[in-house]
């Protein structure tokens, strides 16, 4: 009851439901992508590109931009372009790309900040950077509006190509075979992926990022089969992790971005177990 009363006291003050409202929306954009990233084998797009928007946010704090995502997110969305373009180069594979993009990004980030740095606490806001920080729970009304209208706009997106981008997950040469505009839509999903990269970096920094892209659908895949199930389970998921997330870090006072993933690690070891309950009692 003095958990549940110190909830209530918490919920009353307007930056833990702006951190709650902005969480739940990261989740849920997150977990609708992720199964298309794992199912197409490029779940660590999300760590290339999180490094990518830390090497922008390096940039943004030396000009001392007051709106660091006017910078951030068009660098994250064309790296996410160049990306694309590059793993398809057969003489750069995929995962080779993402390497190279992530651990270039990272390292002009940091050689950025400690040249031009002004700060007298370097290694605290690298780490609040990487690790996620109390960022989340000093969300301003307008950042707060901000990611709920790019959250909407992803979801509204993803509901509308939804056999497109099902049809180009699961194989993408008889997508073209059909007529479909693979390219375009592979395009498309790496574009909403630099999005919800950059509203995720608040949440739980840059290099935990992958976690909510990749846990969430890992999950769903342990118990369900087909394509819309896991979607929509990941879905649940993702948003009650979230949830749950956020909560624990704000009552026992650990890091929200830690926490979160420490909870979708759980979720997954939970998942994973009862799928192999359920494949052994199907036997």
């Amino acid at each position: 009851m003095a958990l549940f009363d110190k909830l209530v006291l918490y919920l009353q003050y307007p930056f833990v439901r702006y951190a709650l409202i902005v969480g739940v929306l990261i989740a849920l954009c997150s977990s609708l992508l992720g199964v298309t990233l794992v199912l197409k084998r490029f779940s660590f797009i999300g760590d290339g590109l999180s490094h990518v928007a830390f090497g922008a946010m390096a940039i943004a704090a030396v000009l001392n931009l007051t709106n660091d995502m006017v910078l951030i997110l068009p660098i994250t969305v064309i790296s996410a372009v160049l990306l694309l373009r590059t793993g398809q180069n057969a003489k750069i594979k995929g995962d080779a790309a993402i390497a190279m993009i992530s651990v270039g990004a990272l390292a002009f980030g940091y050689l950025v900040m400690n040249v031009f740095s002004t700060s007298s606490n370097l290694s605290g806001d690298v780490c609040s950077t990487l690790f996620g920080s109390t960022s989340i729970l000093t969300l301003s009304p307008g950042e707060v509006a901000l990611c709920a209208i790019l959250s909407v706009i992803v979801i509204i997106i993803f509901i509308l190509f939804y056999n497109k981008i099902f049809a180009v997950t699961f194989d993408e040469n008889f997508a073209k075979a059909t007529g479909t505009k693979a390219n375009a839509y592979n395009l498309l999903i790496a574009i909403i992926i630099a999005v919800i990269i950059v509203l995720a970096m608040n949440l739980v920094g840059s290099l935990l990022i992958s976690a909510l892209l990749i846990f969430p659908a890992l999950s769903a895949m342990r118990l369900f089969k087909s394509f819309k199930s896991v979607t929509i389970f990941s879905a649940l998921l993702s948003v009650l992790c979230a949830l749950s997330g956020i909560i624990i870090s704000i009552l026992a006072g650990t890091p929200v971005g830690s926490t979160i993933v420490a909870v979708d690690v759980v979720a997954f070891a939970i998942c994973h177990g009862a799928g192999i309950i359920r494949g052994g009692m199907s036997k």
